[in-house]
């Protein structure tokens, strides 16, 4: 920071010089007449070798050197560690540690910084609105929803949209001819009706399909909504084998065609909630699960 944000006072420390060196005026005059102190125009008539003639610019207050600032050798160090197996901040800290340099983490991660060694976030990012994820304890207490995006063999993309109830694995599945926030909301509502249970919280990626106009949509409905971590697909794991199953067991095994995915997913959600065992709810079926609770 400067030690002042006048943008007119490098003006006045140029008239200041020019009545001293051109007009004979004393400092203390000169000092008078501006309102400042004489040693303050002595400053300034050293700092302007030109006599006056061009603006004495307004300098930072930063110092130069800091007694506490870390030695070549330490930076050295960091930068050594973190090109090395290019390990994150924290970890240098606790490698400098363990070598017998004390060092704070903040100073290792501003010198990283300051190397260029830290990937800074977008500015152009959206972030989205963070919901805690909840126990599962009960049906609809967190459902996860997906879509598949398959070519048909005359060039047009197929989309199917996926469900899936974290508690009981009570699925749903519909093709449909194109993907969006108002198709997502109508989708949930189709599958609202059918599920034997109410959703109380979605969890779905960060495709375009869920966007925040999805979110703000379900929220109007009374439907909480909570997108998965960024290239975190372990968090949508449950869905996504979901999505392989009915891929294996059902989509692969009819034609490539609308209609004939229409009619193979009406009766595959039938086999798969009514009479397919799970293993991961101790090979009983969804059904089963939503009746004994």
């Amino acid at each position: 920071m400067p030690y002042t944000t006048n943008p007119h006072l490098p003006k006045v420390r140029r008239d200041a010089v020019r009545l001293v060196k051109y007009r004979g005026w004393s400092t203390r005059k000169v000092g008078r007449h501006f309102g400042v102190n004489q040693g303050t125009v002595s400053r300034w008539c050293r700092k302007d070798p030109t006599g006056g003639w061009h603006e004495i610019p307004t300098l930072s207050s930063r110092p130069h050197s800091n007694p506490n600032a870390l030695s070549r050798e330490i930076v050295s160090v960091i930068i050594t560690k973190r090109m090395g197996h290019r390990r994150c901040g924290q970890v240098v800290h606790q490698e400098l540690l363990r070598d017998g340099i004390k060092v704070s983490l903040s100073s290792v991660q501003r010198t990283l910084d300051r190397c260029g060694f830290l990937k800074k976030r977008s500015l152009w990012k959206r972030p989205h609105d963070y919901t805690p994820r909840p126990e599962v304890t009960n049906a609809g207490a967190l459902i996860q929803v997906d879509t598949i995006h398959l070519l048909g063999p005359d060039g047009l993309r197929i989309y199917i949209y996926t469900l899936i109830d974290l508690f009981s694995r009570w699925a749903y599945a519909e093709v449909v001819q194109r993907i969006g926030a108002q198709p997502s909301v109508e989708f949930l509502h189709r599958a609202l009706k059918l599920a034997p249970f109410k959703f109380k919280l979605i969890q779905t990626d960060n495709g375009s399909e869920f966007s925040i106009r999805f979110t703000h949509m379900l929220k109007r409905r009374g439907i909480a909504h909570r997108h998965s971590r960024v290239r975190q697909s372990n968090d949508n794991a449950h869905v996504e084998r979901f999505n392989r199953t009915i891929q294996e067991e059902c989509l692969d095994t009819v034609p490539h065609r609308v209609a004939a995915y229409k009619k193979a997913i009406v009766r595959y959600l039938h086999y798969y909630n009514t009479e397919r065992l799970h293993m991961g709810i101790n090979y009983l079926t969804p059904l089963e699960v939503l009746q004994r609770y």
